[in-house]
This record gives C-alpha cells, sequence and structure tokens, in this order.
C-alpha cells in the first residue's frame, strides 16, 4: 500500500475525482505543453455526466485557459476501459495539427492513472501488510497498535503531515459553523451548519452531542460543496465524517493532538486498505466506497480513543462499512449536495455507535473486514452505472430540477 500521504490530500472541493484529479491532470498536461496554441479536453462516462455540477471544467479551464483556448467535449455514454472517469487531453500547434494526446483516469480521492502498468503515477509502496487480518495479528502478536504500524513503515515526517491535515479539518469545521447563507448550484440549498451548531447547545447533554456532531460534519460537507479546502478522508464527497468525529471528541472529551492523530493514522490505515483491495471511487463502487469507508474509517479511529483492543477497532471499521454496503451515488444535478452532505452527518453519527457496539464486544465477530471489503467491490462493480455518480438514476432521476445542461 501506498504512503497515508496519498489518502489524505488538503485541495479544493466540491469533489476529488471530479475537480481535484482533473485540475492536477491539466496541471501536468500544461506543463508539457507552454507553447500549445490550443487544448481540447475530453470528459467520458462519470467525468462527463456529472461534470458540471461537480464543476470539473472550471477546474481544467483555470489551468488552461491562461495559456490557450480550450473546447471541452462531454461524453457521458462512453466509458473507456480502465475507470470510468476517463478523460482525454489534445494539445494543438499553430497550424492546428495535434502535437500531442494524453489519456488519463482520475480513480478516486485526487489520485491519477494512466490505466497500465508501472505508469508516471506510481508511488513507493510502503506498507508490506495489505489486509487488516495481517495488521491486527501483527498488532496482537507484538502488543503494538495500528498506529504504531503507521509510524514503523512511514517516514518520520509523516507526523507533521498529519498535524497539517487535523488543523486543515478543524479550520474546515470552523469556517462551516460560521459560514451562513446559500450554497452554489440550481438547488438554492442554505447551509444548515451554523443553525444545527445553535440549536444542538440548547439541548441537554445526550442530545447535544448528536446535534454538534451533525453540525460538524455539514459544516465540512457545506465547506466542500462551495469549493473550499478540505482534506480528503477518503474523498472530498465524504469529507465531513472523519473531521466531525474528531473534531467533536478532541473538544468534548479532551483528546490532546498526539492522541487524535495516532486515531487518524489507524483511520488512513483502514481507508488505505479499502482504496487498495477494493475502491474509494463513487464512479467506480457507488457511495458506499466514500461514505462507507469514511465511515469505517471514524468508526476505528473512536475505537482507538476510548481505548478500544485491535480486534474492537477492526470489529467497529467492520461494521461501519458493512452497513453501507450498496450504498448508490446518485447526487442530484450532479452536485456534491443532495444526498451528499446529509449522508456525511448520518455517517458520523453511526460511526459513533458502531464504537460504542464493539465497546460493549469482546471483538469478536464473524465477517472480517477484509470480507466485508472484498463484498464492497463485488457489490459496487455489480451495480449498474445508473447509480454510480452519473445522475441518471435513483434520487437524481426522481428530482423535478432539470439538471444542469452538458455545453
Amino acid at each position: 500500500m501506498k504512503s497515508l500521504r496519498e489518502l489524505y490530500k488538503i485541495g479544493k472541493g466540491p469533489s476529488s475525482s471530479h475537480t481535484m484529479g482533473p485540475q492536477k491532470a491539466a496541471k501536468l498536461f500544461l506543463d508539457r505543453h507552454r507553447d500549445a496554441a490550443a487544448f481540447e479536453v475530453t470528459l467520458y462516462g462519470s467525468l462527463a455526466a456529472t461534470g458540471k455540477g461537480h464543476m470539473t471544467d472550471v477546474a481544467i479551464n483555470e489551468v488552461l485557459q491562461p495559456t490557450a483556448p480550450v473546447t471541452i467535449n462531454w461524453q457521458p455514454d462512453v466509458f473507456l476501459p480502465f475507470h470510468p472517469n476517463g478523460m482525454k487531453f489534445t494539445a494543438f500547434d499553430n497550424a492546428h495539427n495535434v502535437s500531442d494526446e494524453w489519456t488519463v483516469y482520475s480513480t478516486g480521492g485526487g489520485a491519477l492513472s494512466e490505466g497500465k502498468n508501472n505508469d508516471s503515477f506510481d508511488t513507493p509502496e510502503v506498507y508490506e501488510m495489505n489486509s487488516l487480518s495481517e495488521i491486527m495479528k501483527w498488532c496482537e502478536d507484538t502488543g503494538h497498535s495500528y498506529w504504531e504500524y503507521v509510524d514503523l513503515r512511514e517516514e518520520s515526517d509523516i507526523w507533521d503531515y498529519l498535524m497539517e491535515a487535523w488543523r486543515a479539518m478543524q479550520a474546515a469545521v470552523e469556517r462551516g459553523i460560521n459560514h451562513e447563507g446559500r450554497l452554489p448550484g440550481p438547488l438554492n440549498l442554505a447551509r444548515k451548519a451554523p443553525t444545527y451548531y445553535v440549536k444542538a447547545s440548547g439541548y441537554k447533554q445526550s442530545l447535544q452531542t448528536r446535534g454538534l456532531v451533525y453540525a460538524y460534519a455539514l459544516a465540512v460537507s457545506e465547506e466542500n460543496a462551495s469549493g473550499g479546502t478540505i482534506v480528503t478522508a477518503p474523498t472530498c464527497g465524504s469529507c465531513g465524517v472523519l473531521p466531525a468525529v474528531l473534531y467533536h471528541l478532541s473538544r468534548g472529551h479532551n483528546f490532546n493532538d498526539t492522541r487524535i492523530l495516532h486515531a487518524m493514522a489507524t483511520a488512513g490505515l483502514i481507508g488505505n486498505i479499502v482504496k487498495q483491495n477494493a475502491s474509494i471511487s463513487g464512479a467506480d463502487v457507488g457511495c458506499q466506497g466514500e461514505v462507507g469507508v469514511a465511515c469505517a474509517m471514524a468508526s476505528g479511529a473512536a475505537c482507538q480513543l476510548f481505548g478500544g483492543s485491535p480486534s474492537q477497532i477492526e470489529y467497529a471499521a467492520e461494521m461501519g462499512l458493512e452497513h453501507h454496503l450498496g450504498m448508490t451515488c446518485d447526487p442530484v444535478c450532479g452536485l456534491v449536495q443532495i444526498p451528499c452532505i446529509e449522508r456525511n452527518a448520518f455517517a458520523a453519527t453511526r460511526a459513533l455507535d458502531a464504537n460504542l457496539y464493539s465497546a460493549f464486544s469482546d471483538g469478536n465477530h464473524r465477517v472480517s473486514f477484509d470480507k466485508v471489503v472484498y463484498v464492497m467491490k463485488q457489490t459496487g462493480h455489480d451495480i449498474p452505472s445508473l447509480y454510480k455518480e452519473t445522475s441518471a438514476g435513483g434520487l437524481a432521476k426522481g428530482f423535478n430540477i432539470q439538471p444542469i445542461p452538458q455545453m
């Protein structure tokens, strides 16, 4: 598996696969063709189907247009073989002859691939064990924790990087709970985080906890929907879950930064295992790979903070993912708003429930986390493309607002 740096990425929303990935690809292509007279970008499959709502064209144009005119072609019905998020960049010379073409895929979490072995985006393998069962056994045999395995395998500055990510998460929460107004796009949604935060303070402690976690998750997700700076955990569309849980526990239970970073390391390990063995791309496996994985990460992090054993942490993560199996990705109008924002809030509280449930257990259970990851991958590939970030089915199809036209 790759470094946790590849999982936790600090950047602007609303989508890691549809915004961050394409913008990164545009920057790389521009670096190779700064003398181009014109550019053409063809978006395929899911990128084309929901690209307008995810601001894919805006992200690409921000990079390329200052250098040369850009034409963007939308091909939502054409799916390239490697991944649903395919794109082709073409550069033209002054005689309008093609000087170069490059096909690349945005595979989720801001990552890119050329769809071949040993491509230019390959980074070093950091972790020799790729399953949670293997790592859990190592923990039990050595007496170490999951975060200590991260410490053993990563470079020493990983903790500085995780601190940077934790600060970005906190900043997103705090901006979001103080940011009133309307979210961009045709749905005309009002931000809810400030209201939830104020209302939560008036409830008794038992309900206040839930209300605050809702507010924190909404805050980050609404910042993401507005193109604000967030941390992929594991994606932009699911970026509100882990920060909400960590922010709540750090404030409500006085966990210090060191313990939060250790929890982030364990959460990252959980997300990395899914990324390695299945997918964290909504276009590939549906929302189970985004919000479901985020819930598993937050569940494991919370369980560790409350003193869970390696087996209890594994159980919490398993429940966080298992109970999102089959969740579709059907964003209304292609925006990361309905149902995405609410899903982040509910997944954050479900993570706290998974922690509590596992805490009552001895950690023994029948279905392993790794088995659920395998099932999630198979389930995701069985789900029709209508329900995998194309806005062609489900909630998106049944909503009465017309989708943003593809120009």
